[in-house]
């Protein structure tokens, strides 16, 4: 599931209406029947358009035939919601052209993108379920209930989820990017120019960032949120350079936090646990990397909990709600993180082996992507499109704040 737009230049208009036609159709359909993608799609040219194009789509991954279908149907691919996402971003101007893959995960890919100004931003895309696809034979009873669709549509909550949280957390002030638009699965974002925490082996000041940390916990929880996997893996630290009275250069570590799908509300019923350790991953962490232990008890979640909405903290559980995130949708989302997260230590073993074959060949071909790191997205080829089933999100101008090199640009039309 890595994120290739080589073939987008060769995509007709006719194609991305029928390619839209079939995610349309998946709403409803797991497999969705040609007669029905037919009459989505309305092609000029009529069933032998549609076919036409159908077979140019299902060439380049972006559908698939299901053999074990009782009727002939088709059903989308990941790679087909990538170029959906990608398509809405470029029409609406929020993204350009695609970089290099910066990051990985168990559940998403991150990329660096950049707007026609050249600004360089962030490209994440969700994709739960990689796991339990990666792992078929060790997760098989786990998949039997559970539909490549069905982990599409997760996917595009956790998006959605985690746009809203970043959009209620940027604005009110908390160190986090600056949310740009949202599409389907995927979320435009400012690149910070900073490291993750994991990968800092020492730093002049444990205690102070360590109190900074717990600090942005609490601050969270009188907010009326958790954040739920507070870890050294989505803690972003970049340095703040001053210069004192003296003329001495002080550096300040400051603490970005990153990845929300998981966050919950204080009101949650399993709050306390998940406060409970968010905390003792910091504390763990502090310990085994800078040797540091707090002298300071807690924080606890009782002390939390009677700081919500105090001293004109606004309660934000209740603001991204309202954005349009519903019970349900969170309902779902967070039983499909629960169970993924249940299964995950079967597939250990098989997802190590996975991605150290696939290391080994991004390796391999690293010249190459080096040469074609930026591909431009122009959407003059890309005619209208049906449905914008990611719907749209103007949220703030893109900004650039990163030192991250800027590779010569080899141009792709939608």
């Amino acid at each position: 599931m890595k994120l290739d737009t080589r073939a987008m230049r060769h995509l007709a208009s006719e194609d991305w209406r029928v390619l839209t036609a079939v995610e349309m159709g998946s709403k409803n359909h797991e497999i969705v029947p040609t007669p029905l993608i037919e009459k989505i799609a309305r092609l000029r040219g009529g069933a032998s358009g549609v076919h036409r194009s159908i077979s140019a789509l299902a060439k380049v991954g972006l559908i698939a035939r299901v053999k074990e279908a009782k009727y002939d149907g088709y059903r989308l691919t990941y790679g087909g919601l990538d170029y959906l996402a990608l398509h809405t971003h470029a029409t609406r101007k929020h993204v350009y052209s695609v970089g290099s893959r910066i990051g990985v995960g168990k559940e998403s890919d991150i990329m660096v993108v950049a707007d026609d100004k050249g600004a360089q931003q962030v490209l994440k895309i969700h994709r739960l379920g990689r796991i339990s696809f990666r792992s078929v034979k060790s997760n098989r009873d786990y998949l039997k209930n559970r539909a490549s669709g069905s982990w599409m549509y997760l996917s595009r909550l956790a998006a959605m989820k985690e746009f809203a949280f970043m959009q209620a957390l940027h604005e009110e002030g908390f160190p986090v990017p600056q949310p740009l638009a949202q599409s389907r699965h995927t979320i435009v974002m400012t690149l910070i120019d900073a490291f993750p925490l994991r990968q800092i082996a020492a730093i002049p000041d444990p205690a102070s960032l360590y109190a900074d940390l717990i600090a942005l916990i609490l601050r969270l929880a009188s907010h009326g949120l958790i954040h739920g996997d507070f870890n050294e893996f989505n803690i972003l630290i970049k340095e703040n350079k001053t210069t004192s009275e003296d003329g001495q250069e002080l550096i300040k570590l400051e603490p970005v936090v990153i990845d929300f799908p998981q966050m919950v509300s204080m009101e949650h019923q399993n709050a306390d646990m998940y406060f409970d350790r968010d905390v003792n991953c910091i504390k763990r962490f502090f310990q085994r990397r800078f040797h540091f232990t707090s002298t300071q008890p807690g924080p606890f979640f009782a002390d939390a909990k009677k700081s919500m909405g105090k001293s004109g903290a606004k309660r934000l559980d209740a603001t991204a709600q309202a954005s349009g995130f519903t019970k349900k949708m969170l309902k779902d989302l967070e039983a499909a993180i629960q169970q993924q997260a249940a299964k995950e230590q079967t597939a250990v073993d098989s997802i190590d082996e996975d991605e150290e074959g696939e290391e080994e060949e991004e390796e391999e071909q690293g010249d190459a992507e080096e040469e074609q790191a930026f591909v431009v997205l122009s959407s003059d080829k890309g005619g209208e499109s049906l449905n914008d089933a990611g719907g749209p999100s103007d949220n703030g101008q893109p900004s650039h704040s990163s030192n991250v090199m800027q590779p010569d640009i080899s141009k792709l039309a939608i």
